[in-house]
């Protein structure tokens, strides 16, 4: 028998945080769509595991001691709604994407996270086939110094940005969710 609505959401959580791909093969459905990918290196836009999977190593890339506390859970048989906090310490670069070129990269800052999120998972043959978030990301960028920025970090910002950090940085955590989603590095796949 197969992991119910409680177990799928946990076990996808647990999967972003540490990358177990025999869990991710358990628990994510080979047509998985993630919707919050547009922000992130194109293999987080895989279907199936292979997209969670690069989702986990390009948060682990920024955020040392990832963790997703459960705050609660509600479900029925097609949906699963999840509030949670994200946390962690960020010891990398968080960089983001904008339609698949880098962003913004936020230099490592050494502070720690904690926000709250709400996730909403699609569930079909006994897996987590969807994915969509509301995240208070404002309030993490806070934390990290970013928004309102302070201005050391907006100095580091900018200095990244000039002398390239910042694209090394992009290249570098795209590769790590490439290598993630089990993809040739030439080859990240179809983006959705």
């Amino acid at each position: 028998m197969g992991m119910d609505a409680t177990d799928l959401a946990h076990g996808l959580f647990r999967v972003l945080e540490t990358g177990d791909p025999a869990l991710a093969a358990e628990v994510v459905h080979e047509d998985f769509h993630n919707r919050e990918a547009a922000v992130s290196p194109t293999a987080c836009a895989l279907p199936g595991p292979a997209g969670v999977l690069a989702s986990g190593a390009w948060m682990r890339f920024a955020f040392s001691d990832l963790a997703f506390p459960v705050l609660g859970i509600a479900h029925n048989d097609e949906q699963v709604w999840v509030r949670l906090r994200m946390q962690g310490r960020h010891t990398g670069p968080f960089v983001r994407f904008r339609d698949g070129a880098l962003d913004q990269a936020i230099p490592p800052t050494g502070r720690d996270i904690d926000f709250e999120q709400i996730h909403v998972l699609e569930l079909r043959d006994g897996k987590v086939v969807g994915h969509e978030a509301v995240r208070d990301d404002v309030t993490m960028l806070g934390q990290l110094g970013v928004f309102p920025p302070t201005p050391a970090t907006a100095l580091r910002m900018v200095a990244w940005r000039v002398t390239g950090r910042a694209t090394r940085a992009a290249t570098d955590v795209t590769a790590k969710a490439v290598e993630a989603a089990g993809r040739p590095q030439g080859n990240p796949g179809p983006s959705h």
